[in-house]
């Protein structure tokens, strides 16, 4: 006799899928040290076995699916799906400002999701951004460094992408923010396949300047990423870019850290991600996808 899975189910079963991949990963770390293994990078052994493994499953499954579906999808409707994840990723930008006690980002958050949830039919247009309301970057990860919660060692996710002890805890914060976390099974799996299709075609052109300027993809992703993760917690002032000097002497910055110059000087979150650096495939406020961590 088959049981039919309840939605309660479901949830439980996704929750305990996400942490047997964080124990896995933290399990591996045992005996991730050695001879390579650098100070600021301690699980570097463990982290590119794993990289290596986003790479490829980015290679050959996440980027040609992100390319079809570019190829198929007008512009107008890759827009809007765009904007109806991004709405919902302001609820954990919302929930992370207001525990930072960032009163004003967090007014704007909730101003934005009233705006584009009503005028922007569920947020499939976004109208807060043009009406001057800016676009946050928060996650839980961002709210324990914000009371001084150290980063820990960089960690590279099985699927999720770069990350670091901290900062994987952004799953579990995200979790319960997410709509998709209370609907059925088969829709709150379609809706996270249709996001991380969406993600991963907004990032087919980063994938191509990294391919063609990193000779070492796992460094030039790691150092964007934490360059990145250092800025949108202390700003600018305090995130010094690594240095990539190249044979004419010149230096070339990361992409997630050169964004990061260039962006305002108030920083802020929004479930990583997407991303959140190059990752943050989902802004689910959230978790980036397995490319991200390959920086597809």
């Amino acid at each position: 006799m088959r049981m039919a899975k309840t939605p309660d189910a479901a949830r439980t079963l996704r929750a305990l899928s996400g942490g047997v991949l964080l124990a896995a990963a933290f399990a591996l770390s045992g005996c991730a040290t050695g001879p390579t293994a650098k100070p600021g990078d301690p699980l570097e052994p463990m982290n590119r076995e794993i990289f290596k493994f986003n790479d490829a499953a980015d290679k050959y499954v996440a980027r040609p699916i992100a390319t079809g579906y570019v190829k198929v999808t007008p512009v107008p409707v890759r827009t809007a799906i765009s904007s109806f994840f991004s709405n919902i990723g302001d609820i954990g930008n919302f929930a992370n400002n207001l525990l930072q006690l960032k009163i004003t980002d967090a007014s704007e958050d909730l101003m934005r999701i009233a705006i584009n949830s009503t005028f922007g039919i569920g947020g499939l247009i976004d109208w807060a951004t043009p009406a001057g309301l800016p676009k946050h970057n928060q996650d839980f990860g961002l709210t324990l460094g914000h009371y001084g919660v150290p980063s820990g060692p960089y960690l590279v996710l099985p699927l999720l992408g770069p990350s670091s002890v901290r900062d994987s805890t952004n799953w579990i914060a995200s979790y319960p923010l997410n709509p998709g976390t209370y609907l059925s099974t088969e829709a709150s799996v379609s809706m996270f396949v249709v996001q991380f299709v969406s993600a991963r075609a907004d990032l087919l052109g980063a994938t191509d300047i990294l391919s063609q300027a990193a000779l070492d993809k796992y460094a030039f992703v790691r150092d964007a990423y934490t360059q990145r993760r250092q800025y949108l917690l202390t700003g600018a002032a305090n995130a010094a870019l690594p240095d990539y000097g190249d044979e004419s002497g010149t230096t070339a910055a990361p992409p997630g850290a050169a964004s990061a110059t260039a962006a305002p000087a108030k920083p802020g979150m929004g479930g990583s991600s997407s991303s959140q650096g190059l990752p943050n495939y989902a802004d689910p406020g959230a978790a980036a996808p397995a490319s991200a961590p390959a920086g597809k």
